[in-house]
Formats: C-alpha cells, sequence, structure tokens
C-alpha cells in the first residue's frame, strides 16, 4: 500500500517572542500561514520492522535526526506497531531555511501514517503528537492559517488572507536557529503588532498585511548575517509590496499583490541567490481525506 501526502512550506507573517520560559524555551506568539511550496512525502508498508529514510537531498538525515523519522518512531512506540515504513521525501523546500520544511515534513508523514497503519486518529490528536517532535510540527498537522502560542504547540485558526503572491529567496547560509535565540535581547527588538495583523486578515485588509508584517528575530540574524538584509533590500527595491525574514531565517519572502509584477522581483532576485520561487498563498487548512 502506498500513501502520498503533500508537506507544505510555512512563512511567518508575524514572530513575536515575549519571553524565555523556565523549561528553557521561549514563549512566542506567531501568526503563520501555508504556501504553495511543498515537499512530497511517499509511504510504503515494509514487511520488516524497520523505519528507512529514502531521499535524494544530501542535507537530508536518514537517521534519528529527521523529524519525519521521529514522527513514525513516535506512532510505533505508542500504539505498538510492528510493521516497517519506507519514507520517501522529495524535498522542494529549502533545508534549514526559516520555512517549516522538516516539520512539515514530519507532519505529513504523521498523516500519512494514520491512514496506513489505520489509527483513526483525529488532526488534533496528531497535532498533540506532533509537539512531542518539534514545535512547529502541530501547526503543520493543520496547515492553514493560525496564531501559534506557547512554545508554538498551541494553534489556533484564524481567516485565510486573501490571496496574493510569495516570492522567497534563501541565501546559500545555514542559520542556527538555537544561535539567534542565543543572541536575541528582548529589551532591544521591536514587537509586532500581532493584533493589527489578525485584525488585518480578519478584514482581508492586503495592505493592512503588509503594514503589519514583522518578525522579532529579523534583525538579530540579519547582524549575525548580513546578506540576509541586502536581499531584504533588493527584493524591495524590484517592487515587493511587504518584505519580511521568515522564522529565524535566512529565507526572505515577499509578498506580491499583482501578477504583472512577479517576474521582475524574481528575476531581479535570480542575481543574488540560487533558490529563488515565486508561489501562491495557500492558507487552507488539511483535512483527513
Amino acid at each position: 500500500m502506498r500513501i502520498l501526502e503533500k508537506a507544505p512550506a510555512k512563512i511567518n507573517l508575524s514572530l513575536d517572542v515575549l519571553h524565555k520560559r523556565p523549561d528553557g524555551y521561549h514563549e512566542v506568539k506567531m501568526v503563520m500561514t501555508t504556501i504553495d511550496l511543498a515537499d512530497r512525502i511517499e509511504l510504503r508498508s515494509l514487511n520488516d520492522d524497520k523505519i528507512r529514510i529514502v531521499s535524494h537531498n544530501r542535507f537530508v538525515p536518514d537517521d534519528q535526526r529527521n523529524l519525519a523519522y521521529k514522527a513514525a518512531q513516535l506512532l510505533k512506540s505508542r500504539f505498538h506497531i510492528k510493521q516497517g515504513v519506507d519514507i520517501m521525501i522529495s524535498k522542494s523546500i529549502p533545508v534549514a531555511a526559516g520555512l517549516a520544511g522538516g516539520s512539515s515534513d514530519a507532519a505529513a508523514t504523521l498523516r500519512g501514517l494514520n491512514k496506513l497503519w489505520n489509527l483513526g486518529l483525529t488532526l488534533k490528536e496528531l497535532a498533540s503528537l506532533g509537539a512531542e517532535i518539534g514545535s512547529d510540527v502541530s501547526f503543520c498537522v493543520y496547515g492553514g492559517t493560525a496564531i501559534a502560542t506557547g512554545r508554538g504547540e498551541i494553534i489556533k485558526h484564524i481567516e485565510t488572507p486573501p490571496h496574493c503572491w510569495v516570492v522567497l529567496a534563501k541565501p546559500d547560509i545555514g542559520v542556527s536557529t538555537a544561535d539567534v535565540y542565543q543572541n536575541l535581547n528582548l529589551d532591544e527588538v521591536n514587537h509586532p503588532d500581532i493584533d493589527g495583523m489578525v485584525k488585518a486578515i480578519q478584514e482581508q485588509n492586503y495592505n493592512g498585511i503588509c503594514q503589519k508584517l514583522g518578525n522579532v528575530l529579523e534583525s538579530v540574524t540579519m547582524k549575525m548575517h548580513p546578506e540576509v538584509a541586502v536581499i531584504k533590500e533588493q527584493m524591495k527595491r524590484f517592487g515587493a509590496d511587504a518584505v519580511l525574514m521568515s522564522g529565524s531565517g535566512p529565507t526572505v519572502y515577499g509578498l506580491i499583490q499583482y501578477e504583472s509584477r512577479i517576474h521582475r522581483v524574481y528575476n531581479g532576485l535570480r542575481g543574488f541567490c540560487d533558490q529563488v520561487f515565486a508561489v501562491r498563498l495557500l492558507g487552507e487548512r488539511n483535512t483527513l481525506d
């Protein structure tokens, strides 16, 4: 039996860090939405009782470091599954990019194995399991558009933003999320207007969304990696309506309302980055169908 699942990337429309928690994590408040840039996950039953990761991307680990592996391992352990599984990951989302590619792969694996192994779990139950794997996995189980709080695992769904284009550019660098948080000084950053962002989305106010984009980690990553700031300035210069770094970076995205402007922004950025994508904002929730 074969199960196919789509694993969409996410972008942060707003990302705020409130304080450091006693458990060592940071308390966050974010508005996230999915975009039409996605990995593909193919699951096949194995007779052998083992988990096998198959990917042609050399940056994707094929052992316990892989979040999709952890997702399968968690389900096997929790529900005493004695079957094995082949997890084939076809990557389109850049690795370590601030787009939750690994988390979305894990979420798609949870949804797919729920079908493959006839577990009968709800999305809410899968999201709860996802929180044990990583902070973004719960959101990725659901997809759509949501406010995420706690360490990112408490999800409240909101309306889908108005349709627009998203151009993404990832510089050829890696960013350590742990290092970004370590260098974060909450007394020195501008906190985004999360409530204003939610209101703009509820009102389907595209200009309002553009005005309220904000990411408290952006200035930290830019100090560590000045090329992120260069890409952001170039994206603005080429005509994006609003520009922001996603997650802890280094990917920068621009929102563009009119398709006629896409090619200028996309082609302009190709001179600065090898990994440039032009996709639609997705914002639709996943189902178990």
